[in-house]
């Protein structure tokens, strides 16, 4: 579909329903939990056109002078406190920062309580969990948050089932995210919910997102989550190979691409980054097969491929020993078509 066709379509649903969007910011809050969903919901609007807007965003707050004080320097001024809230609530997103995740405010705890009966869509950003959590509405949920504070939340709120994994989770009409960019990967979730998946992709191009990440992706890449390297050449092998999964990446091939010796390169990828070539190699290949299953049609043939793995039989070993599900049962529950589905199914 065409970025004008897309445009076409938000115009037209627009037009039917402005859907109110809440962001609760108890200072001080992470500046970029606030502006990168408000930036995602903006981002269809324009495409609407100033005359049809899909949604109505506002900041709210604690404090009675309105101020938001920002983690990292900066301040926001909120539309309002959250107690004059009059307008129907579509979606109330609390953001993270020290005041959420500190906070036992009980006036504004007994507010979330009340909101949350009444609101479509309910959801935190980064440690904006905790207050969700203090509030009880997060009680034998899944939920998941800043993989560095998910230890936190779990001995703090037995109750919930944290999943320190995910970029974001959703359990019934509840949706927690974890570290800030992800509040946008959760706002484009929204988006797809209400008006599609090409909108949402739509949505991630304007903002020159690199990758429209679903829920069920890790908060870790495969290259994040093996240590930082002191050698340039692996730190460029690491790229290189990314960029080359459907070549032969054996450790002869990867040794010549260093110059290195096939053995010394063996020993001192180990050393560097905790885990064999091929191990690493599998797991680069499995999140690229992963990422074309989630956002693509291609045939499994056709990802297996581009992927490397030589065939979807191959591939689909891989998916069972590492992730205990084949690749035709994992595009059924996180598929692009299965996204599709969902989407008309929540209209």
């Amino acid at each position: 579909m065409s970025i004008e066709s897309t445009t076409m379509g938000v115009q037209k649903q627009a037009a039917g329903k402005v859907r109110h969007i809440v962001l609760l910011a108890v200072p001080p809050a992470m500046e970029l939990d606030i502006a990168g969903p408000m930036a995602v919901f903006d981002a269809v609007n324009r495409m609407g056109g100033i005359f049809s807007r899909a949604y109505e965003t506002e900041l709210v707050t604690t404090t009675a002078e309105l101020k938001v004080a920002g983690l990292t320097g900066l301040s926001l001024v909120a539309n309002r406190h959250y107690r004059d809230v009059q307008q129907e609530v579509d979606t109330l997103l609390v953001v993270g920062g020290t005041g959420a995740r500190t906070t036992s405010d009980g006036a504004l705890l007994a507010w979330l309580q009340e909101i949350a009966v009444k609101v479509r869509r309910l959801g935190s950003v980064c440690t904006g969990a905790f207050l969700l959590a203090e509030a009880g509405l997060l009680d034998g949920r899944s939920a998941t948050t800043h993989w560095a504070c998910a230890r936190e939340l779990a001995s703090r709120y037995p109750r919930v089932a944290v999943d320190s994994n995910p970029i974001w989770v959703r359990d019934g009409n509840v949706y927690t995210s974890a570290g800030v960019t992800t509040g946008m990967d959760l706002a484009l979730g929204f988006v797809e919910q209400d008006h599609g998946g090409e909108v949402a992709l739509a949505a991630a191009r304007s903002l020159v997102l690199f990758l429209r990440r679903p829920g069920g992706q890790a908060q870790f890449s495969v290259s994040l989550s093996t240590q930082a390297t002191r050698k340039s050449s692996l730190f460029e092998l690491q790229v290189w190979m990314a960029e080359n999964l459907d070549r032969e990446l054996s450790v002869d091939t990867l040794a010549e691409h260093t110059a290195m010796s096939p053995r010394n390169f063996a020993r001192s990828f180990v050393r560097e980054f905790g885990i064999t070539p091929a191990r690493y190699v599998e797991r680069l290949r499995l999140e690229a097969a992963r990422r074309r299953i989630e956002q693509t049609e291609m045939s499994l043939e056709e990802i297996a491929s581009a992927c490397g793995f030589g065939s979807a039989e191959i591939m689909s070993r891989a998916f069972l020993r590492c992730l205990g599900i084949s690749p035709a049962h994992y595009r059924g529950n996180f598929g692009y078509s299965a996204a599709r589905t969902s989407t008309v199914a929540l209209r």
